[in-house]
C-alpha cells in the first residue's frame, strides 16, 4: 500500500483515492495467464525487467529515456498466477511491482538500463523503497539471457568498487519467468493524475531528481 507521511490529512485523502480503485480493478478484463510482451506492433523490440519501488514512479523514469518506446506497469519475481493489486499488496504473492520496458537496441542498451535502473532508486534498502514498504517494493533486476545476468553482476560489482552507495546493495538478481499486466488504470498513472498526492509528492520529485543527475539520458522532448 503506498504510504503518505508528510501531511497527514492528505494522507488520508491519498488512502481513500487508493481504496476507491479496489472497486474498478475487479471490472477489468485482464488476462487469466501471463501477460504476453511481444504484441505484433511492439515485436521489433527488446524487452527488459525491473523493480524498483511504486510503478508509478518507475514507469514514468524509463518513459522519459531515449530509445524507450514503452513502458508498462505488472507485477512479476513472484509464483501466483494472474495476481491483482489487492493480491500484491499482502506481500503474500512473492511479487513486486514490475516494469516491462520495450526499448530499441539502436538507440539504447541493456547495460544503459541498468545506470537508469540503480540511478533512479536506492538499492540498499530491503523491501522498502522512500515511504512505500513490504516485499513487493524490493528490488529486483531481471535477466534474460547470461549475458543479461553478468551485466548486472559487474555493474553491482562496479558500484560497490566504486562506494556508489553507503549501504550494500540488496537487489535480487533473478532469471526472468514471467510477467502480468497490472490493472489498466494503474498504467501510466502518473502521467494522468499529476493531482494525485502520492505523485505530486512521491513520484514526480522522484523524476525529476533523476532527469536533473541524467540529462544525457533523456528523450529530447523531455
Amino acid at each position: 500500500m503506498r504510504t503518505y507521511i508528510t501531511y497527514p490529512f492528505l494522507g488520508i485523502i491519498y488512502i481513500f483515492l487508493v481504496s476507491s480503485h479496489i472497486g474498478p480493478s475487479s471490472s477489468v478484463d485482464r488476462e487469466k495467464s501471463a501477460y504476453l510482451p511481444n504484441a505484433k506492433n511492439l515485436q521489433q523490440y527488446e524487452t527488459a525487467y525491473f523493480a524498483s519501488g511504486c510503478f508509478w514512479c518507475v514507469e514514468a523514469i524509463f518513459e522519459s529515456v531515449y530509445g524507450v518506446t514503452k513502458v508498462v506497469s505488472g507485477y512479476a519475481g513472484g509464483k501466483t498466477k494472474n495476481p491483482n493489486y489487492q493480491q500484491i499488496g499482502t506481500g503474500r504473492t512473492g511479487h513486486a511491482e514490475t516494469v516491462e520496458v520495450y526499448y530499441d537496441p539502436n538507440k539504447v542498451n541493456f547495460k544503459t538500463l541498468l545506470v537508469v535502473f540503480f540511478s533512479s532508486h536506492d538499492p540498499t534498502t530491503k523491501n522498502r523503497q522512500g515511504p512505500d514498504s513490504g516485499s513487493q517494493y524490493r528490488s529486483i533486476a531481471f535477466y534474460k539471457s547470461d549475458e543479461e545476468r553478468k551485466l548486472i553482476n559487474d555493474y553491482i560489482q562496479t558500484l560497490t568498487e566504486e562506494k556508489t552507495f553507503p549501504n550494500p546493495i540488496v537487489t535480487e538478481i533473478q532469471p526472468f519467468t514471467s510477467f502480468y499486466k497490472a490493472e489498466e488504470y494503474h498504467q501510466d498513472f502518473e502521467k494522468l493524475n499529476p493531482q494525485n498526492p502520492y505523485v505530486k509528492q512521491i513520484s514526480i520529485p522522484r523524476l525529476n531528481r533523476f532527469k536533473k543527475s541524467n540529462p544525457d539520458l533523456l528523450k529530447n522532448d523531455k
